[in-house]
């Protein structure tokens, strides 16, 4: 089943975040949003990092799961790690109550 998950922090950019749970874990984890990240294969990064992880993972864990996958030198524009997070756990607990 297909997740979907929308975030705009403040004073940031929309982040986006559609996966699927599969026996219990993300899988097909794709991020994206109107902000910046350099280098641009930051994103790859993001998303490998956030799969795998048990959908019961709470933000706080998602947000250092993706600090610690990001390669040295990224920087974010409009968006971190917590932002992130947060689209992560929508789209799950959305899925959750539907």
């Amino acid at each position: 089943m297909n997740r979907h998950g929308e975030y705009k922090m403040p004073g940031g950019k929309l982040t986006v975040v559609d996966l699927s749970i599969e026996r219990g874990c993300l899988a097909r984890v794709q991020v994206s949003g109107d902000f910046f990240l350099e280098p641009d294969a930051a994103l790859e990064a993001i998303n490998a990092a956030l799969a795998g992880l048990s959908a019961d993972t709470d933000a706080e864990a998602l947000a250092d799961a993706i600090a610690s996958g990001l390669p040295d030198g990224v920087r974010m524009y409009g968006v971190s790690p917590a932002a992130i997070a947060t689209a992560v756990r929508r789209a799950i607990d959305v899925g959750e109550s539907a």
